[in-house]
């Protein structure tokens, strides 16, 4: 996000809970602004929205923490709302239970775990206090090597991690750039309401690991698989799961800000020819922060 708004010639103040993102390679971004941002704290929240007065925020806070998805996701609302500036709040598929095979924008969350919890009481809260804000929810994000899936997938093949991917946790996973490009288009667009970002393909956690070992030339054979239902390693907090894939449903495009504004590239990250084929189309990798931009 913060490269692609930089691009574009925009003003970009970016915050972070513990450090600073890495620099991008785009001259653009060097007028890129760091910020110290801790969401758990109203009165910051508000003095780093009400400092940078923009125009857009996007705010892509995640972590296990109630206090920080959903206390910390209502005040970056709050504090948008007060300053009369477009807010896109990035949410997850985790809201979902894996009870049905597909989820359109229509479905209500009924989430099985805190996490979900947490995201599912933080739309709602969104959409209550600012109607007009976009509300987006993804799935597994990979790319460049930064996501967290490509980085357990490194510890396994590598021997330093000890876990399984299940099979039968099913996600559509997305490349982290046409994420961000889609999100940046929503931004731009005004458009209001619920978005389904990911890919069209359901798949569980094992087959994209495979696709990344191949990539970065590890040993996909190094990759336990393993079924989230009944697993020790879950039990007491995983998903309900289905044979059939409980996947987030995108519509075909409608509009201009209902597809990304370039083709996908997840081939590159994992999974062989997956476009985005939702309304559009962290993601951010700073826990806690929210990206601002104007």
């Amino acid at each position: 996000m913060i490269r692609q708004a930089a691009a574009a010639g925009r003003q970009t103040s970016a915050t972070f809970a513990s450090r600073p993102g890495p620099a991008l390679p785009c001259p653009a971004s060097d007028g890129v602004v760091w910020r110290p941002l801790d969401i758990r704290d109203p009165a910051r929240v508000a003095a780093v929205i009400a400092d940078v007065a923009p125009s857009a925020v996007i705010t892509a806070s995640s972590g296990a923490d109630w206090a920080v998805t959903a206390d910390g996701a209502v005040r970056v609302a709050l504090a948008a709302a007060e300053q009369g500036c477009r807010l896109v709040h990035v949410f997850s598929d985790a809201v979902f239970s894996g009870a049905r095979v597909r989820y359109d924008e229509r479905c209500l969350p009924d989430p099985l775990t805190p996490y979900g919890a947490a995201k599912a009481a933080a739309e709602t809260a969104v959409r209550l206090l600012m109607p007009a804000a976009a509300v987006a929810r993804t799935s597994l994000i990979a790319g460049h090597g930064r996501s967290v899936h490509e980085r357990t997938v490194h510890a396994l093949a590598d021997g330093t991690r000890d876990t399984v991917l299940f099979t039968d946790d099913i996600r559509c996973p997305v490349h982290v750039d046409d994420l961000a490009a889609a999100l940046w288009e929503i931004a731009l667009s005004g458009a209001a309401g619920m978005f389904h970002l990911a890919g069209p393909d359901a798949l569980g956690r094992h087959d994209p690991g495979v696709l990344i070992a191949r990539r970065d030339g590890l040993d996909g054979a190094r990759l336990p698989a393993g079924r989230r239902a009944g697993s020790s390693r879950t039990r007491g907090r995983g998903r309900a799961v289905r044979e059939q894939p409980p996947a987030l449903s995108c519509p075909r495009p409608r509009g201009r800000h209902r597809r990304p504004g370039r083709a996908a590239r997840l081939k590159a990250a994992c999974v062989p020819d997956v476009r985005p084929t939702g309304r559009t189309g962290p993601g951010s990798h700073r826990r806690h922060g929210s990206r601002v931009k104007r």
